[in-house]
């Protein structure tokens, strides 16, 4: 396994709502740094609605998230600005801007929080998309590319003020299995080559087994988390039904070997 036994993030007693509706109650976690941790469940269960809570876009009715014991909601605005800007997200579409290449994407984030200079941006921007396989895409747009380089790209812009803790929500999304693959390859060297700590919200079973050091499950109708685990060993030794149906898809199945897919 991945990572060490540092706790890069926590998880405390988190309840998220929307209004009077709750989503999920009294979340417990602990994410090791220089794991790739899987969020993983059904359809509507909250996932990406627990992510949203752990990059502070959402504010939780009770409960924190705490990176290497710092608070994230309880911090003030300097002290929250400098937990943020150890983040990298990779939204779910890519939320490239359309108008612009990509190396204008990856530009962004660097004009916008550094004083790098133009030369020095561009360095950054070549180093990064050839990083995630787009060397000689710089001056495309993200509607002359596929889906799968538009992903790449998002996570090069993700990448570009070398964060050490890296957020994909549901990246396979749209994908083909190809495609699919080749993302959480690259993934898997993002972690081995930066070092870096990796939250996935997915729940496509591939990249679940293929990628996930450790994960938890989150189950919408009981509005809890019923597992954490990395999800091989969830898979062979987990009682809970539901788990054991959501990583079978209700079929009897071997266990996958480490970093392979089913």
């Amino acid at each position: 396994m991945a990572g060490d036994d540092t706790v890069a993030i926590e998880i405390r007693n988190l309840t998220m709502a929307y209004g009077s509706f709750v989503i999920l109650r009294e979340i417990n976690a602990r994410v090791k740094r220089g794991a790739v941790f899987v969020i993983m469940g059904g359809s509507g269960c909250g996932k990406s609605t627990l992510l949203k809570h752990m990059i502070g876009l959402l504010a939780p009715v009770q409960g924190d998230v705490l990176y290497d014991a710092q608070s994230l909601v309880r911090a003030g605005p300097e002290e929250r600005r400098s937990i943020l800007r150890r983040f990298g997200v990779l939204f779910q579409s890519g939320a490239l801007w359309s108008s612009s290449t990509l190396a204008e994407n990856v530009a962004l984030p660097l004009s916008q929080f550094t004083e790098l200079s133009p030369t020095d941006i561009d360095e950054v921007v070549r180093l990064k998309l050839a990083l995630v396989g787009l060397k000689g895409f710089e001056d495309f747009y993200p509607s002359e590319i596929s889906g799968g380089m538009r992903k790449r790209a998002g996570l090069a812009r993700a990448m570009a003020l070398d964060p050490d803790i890296l957020f994909f929500d549901e990246p396979s999304a749209g994908l083909d299995p190809i495609s699919s693959r080749r993302l959480d390859e690259l993934i898997l060297e993002l972690r081995d080559s930066l070092g870096a700590t990796i939250v996935v919200v997915t729940h496509e079973l591939p990249s679940i087994f293929a990628i996930a050091d450790d994960s938890i499950f989150l189950d919408g109708a009981t509005q809890t988390m019923r597992a954490q685990g990395n999800p091989r060993d969830l898979l062979e030794h987990s009682t809970d039904p539901g788990v054991v149906e959501f990583l079978t898809r209700g079929q009897k199945a071997p266990v996958p070997a480490a970093n392979q897919r089913p």
